[in-house]
C-alpha cells in the first residue's frame, strides 16, 4: 500500500472514532454517519484500485 492509501485508511478510522464519540456524547446525527459511510466506500475503492 502506498503512503497516501495508508493515510486515507487512518483518516477513515479516525473519523469513525470521532463520529462514534459525537454520537455517544450528543446523540446520533444521520449526516455524520452518511458522510462516514461515503468516506469508507471511497477508501475501499481506492484500496481495491491500487491492488
Amino acid at each position: 500500500m502506498s503512503s497516501s492509501t495508508k493515510a486515507m485508511g487512518v483518516l477513515t478510522v479516525g473519523t469513525l472514532v470521532v463520529v462514534t464519540a459525537y454520537t455517544a456524547a450528543l446523540g446520533s446525527n444521520g449526516w455524520l454517519w452518511f458522510g462516514w459511510v461515503v468516506l469508507g466506500l471511497v477508501t475501499i475503492g481506492v484500496i481495491a484500485s491500487r491492488n
